[in-house]
């Protein structure tokens, strides 16, 4: 578990796995970074409580570090990822291992199955399952089949492997996870997706974090475009297409819609259209919803779309700016 500022969620997280029925033995892991709150203290007394739970140190304060440190740290042959805001469900450990030895894959990973608490945060949760926010990797959404993938939410892996391809890169601060399936199946191994494995996860609670989540995010996916140019895909390009078409529709909108041919000048419009996508998207979604959760929803879709888009335009920080969130992602 790489843990950073997880004070509201740490104990909950670290019971969910204790609670497993695996019949095998486990160990919780905990790459504990420098935290404001009282992450650290509760780390150090689950330890205490429980003989299964140790914190080793990340003072780099980044999840990648956490995680090679945790990895280094394990006695076993089979490393399950799991975030200190995220909660496994029932049976997530016994499957896990099921579909590592019937697969033969080198890891194995279910739905990300987001859940708030607040209005906002259901209407993140909302937005990370449906088409228009995140829904287009078969881990989140529900109707998935069994099947090979290109990535899963967090991993199971075999230890061999991980250790086979180096681990974590440590220069990705985010993205990590995705680039780290890459090499495996450039290595030749196969990730495997099953709808049967599930995490509860806990999404941002504030417009603030959902942004800086979002815009880091696209920041990073655009260094591993960068040195994996095979990874594009129209997925990843929409976003910033969205942000060039809205910024510049705006632009030409305050210069009066006058400059350039005809269809330059239409571009204006790109804004409108872009609004009526995430409000009719947001009214259109066949889900019973309460009436705040689905107001929330256009603003939660711009946020993320437009975020994410403006740090894929931006590109990686350079050195000396560089930023990490106070989460694990």
């Amino acid at each position: 578990m790489p843990v950073r500022e997880e004070e509201r969620h740490l104990a909950r997280a670290v019971s969910r796995i204790l609670s497993q029925d695996y019949p095998g033995e486990l160990e919780v892991v905990m790459a504990v970074a420098p935290s404001a709150d009282r992450t650290e203290q509760i780390a150090a007394d689950l330890a205490a409580a429980d003989p299964r739970v140790r914190v080793v140190p990340n003072p780099a304060g980044r999840t990648p570090h956490a995680l090679n440190a945790a990895i280094a740290a394990s006695r076993f042959d089979v490393v399950v990822r799991v975030d200190g805001h995220g909660e496994l469900t029932p049976g997530y450990l016994r499957t896990a291992v099921e579909l590592l030895r019937r697969t033969g894959a080198a890891n194995v990973g279910g739905i990300m199955d987001a859940q708030g608490e607040t209005a906002f945060e259901q209407a993140v949760a909302v937005a990370y399952t449906s088409r228009l926010g995140l829904g287009g990797s078969a881990f989140h959404l529900t109707t998935s089949r069994e099947q090979e993938a290109e990535t899963v939410f967090l991993g199971s892996f075999r230890k061999d492997a991980l250790l086979e391809v180096g681990g974590y890169d440590e220069t990705l601060h985010r993205a990590q996870d995705w680039e780290l399936n890459y090499r495996l199946r450039q290595a030749g191994h196969r990730i495997w997706f099953s709808p049967t494995m599930r995490v509860t996860y806990r999404p941002r609670s504030t417009l603030r974090a959902l942004a800086r989540q979002f815009f880091e995010t696209g920041r990073w996916r655009r260094e591993v475009v960068r040195r994996h140019p095979d990874t594009a895909s129209p997925r990843y390009l929409a976003p910033p297409v969205a942000v060039t078409g809205v910024v510049g529709g705006l632009l030409l909108a305050l210069a009066g819609g006058t400059v350039g041919p005809r269809w330059l000048r239409l571009a204006a419009l790109a804004p409108l259209g872009y609004l009526a996508v995430v409000v009719g998207g947001a009214a259109a979604l066949r889900r019973d919803l309460p009436p705040g959760v689905r107001a929330r929803l256009p603003l939660v879709f711009a946020v993320m779309h437009l975020c994410w888009g403006t740090g894929f335009l931006v590109g990686r920080p350079q050195s000396g700016e560089e930023h990490d969130p106070t989460r694990a992602p």
